[in-house]
């Protein structure tokens, strides 16, 4: 496959590690740090080091898994690690692992004596199809996702699929709740294909037109003014949930169930508000029912989650925006609903798992 070209950089596939070296090798780097985590760490720094044996000149970043630690803590952490290593501004960061460590390490990366170089390298599934790809860096601040961040492109970003065969079933499902999203809002063919394929065997080329459409997207609103805003269907309220769950939940949802809860509640919104037809709203029910688990989301909530997402980036002046579909392949955004109205969409939500 074809490397797709971005704002100023190459997303690579197949044997894309194979150009990390390369990569490497021509740009001089005075130093080379590897960001991971301690589950990258130990399942994918060694896929690296088997396709790459002869890169061995680098030094390694370390943090702790999980959502919660993407944080400014957390953060000061990777800068004092790269002072402390003698990073100068000719230095590369090359960040391996999901959502987490791609989002941080480009926030690190990008503000570290104000901007070194970065790659990123998904190893999630979550993390290849939507983090890593389109400039978009961040850290989360006390219970609101990436609120602190910034727009900065990486280097390169390099796929390979040798990776997925490090996660578990339930890691696979929530990466897939982004391939869903983006045949729901740009492509009905691609999201009719995908219904017919197995999460185990997952074919590249999925993986391949899924980062396209992002892609596709991002290139033509880098700095999210307009059409880049269709990407947050399923996030308002799923981001907002995402968070409720990891505040109260013993084993809170990732990221992709949250995204899947919010898919439903706002193709309801969409149905609702923006003429998605009834027939579509029901085939996508039933479809994101089939992959994703339930939740048990209950009327006490939802104080908390709508608190959440009162601060999210995509609000103005108070209002609470969505990206809304108005069918199959087609999404509006900058569509504005009042509480009650979104709470009508978590209650439809709680009224269908009942059934």
């Amino acid at each position: 496959m074809l490397p797709i070209k971005s704002n100023g950089y190459s997303v690579f596939f197949d044997n894309s590690l194979t150009e990390l070296k390369n990569f490497i090798d021509n740009a001089a780097y005075s130093k080379v740090f590897f960001l991971t985590d301690l589950n990258t760490s130990e399942h994918c720094l060694p896929v690296v080091n088997k396709l790459l044996p002869e890169l061995d000149n680098y030094d390694i970043i370390e943090i702790d898994p999980g959502e919660e630690n993407k944080n400014i803590d957390f953060c000061i952490g990777v800068w004092q690690m790269l002072l402390d290593f003698g990073a100068d501004r000719n230095s590369l960061l090359i960040n391996l692992g999901g959502g987490v460590i791609t989002d941080m390490g480009g926030f690190a990366a990008s503000t570290f004596k104000r901007g070194i170089d970065f790659v990123q390298v998904p190893t999630t599934l979550l993390s290849q199809v939507d983090a890593s790809v389109g400039g978009k860096t961040g850290i989360d601040l006390g219970n609101i996702k990436n609120i602190i961040g910034t727009f900065t492109q990486p280097k390169a970003v390099l796929i390979s699929t040798d990776f997925l065969k490090t996660l578990d079933h339930r890691q696979l499902v929530s990466g897939f709740a982004e391939i869903v999203k983006h045949g729901l809002i740009a492509d009905k063919e691609y999201y009719a294909q995908i219904q017919g394929i197995s999460l185990e065997k997952l074919p590249p080329e999925i993986i391949y037109r899924s980062v396209e459409i992002k892609n596709q997207v991002v290139t033509a609103d880098p700095f999210e003014k307009g059409i880049r805003k269709t990407l947050n269907f399923g996030h308002t309220i799923g981001h907002a949930v995402e968070t409720y769950s990891l505040k109260n939940d013993k084993d809170p949802l990732l990221h992709g169930e949250a995204i899947a809860l919010g898919m439903i509640c706002e193709a309801y919104l969409s149905h609702k508000y923006n003429g998605l037809d009834e027939i579509e709203l029901q085939e996508i029910i039933r479809y994101i029912r089939f992959v994703f688990p339930d939740y048990a989301l209950s009327s006490s909530s939802y104080p908390d989650v709508m608190e959440f997402m009162k601060n999210d980036k995509k609000n103005s002046s108070g209002n609470i925006g969505f990206a809304l579909l108005s069918s199959i392949g087609c999404c509006g955004y900058n569509i504005y609903l009042k509480e009650e109205e979104i709470i009508e969409g978590l209650e439809y939500y709680k009224g269908i798992i009942k059934k």
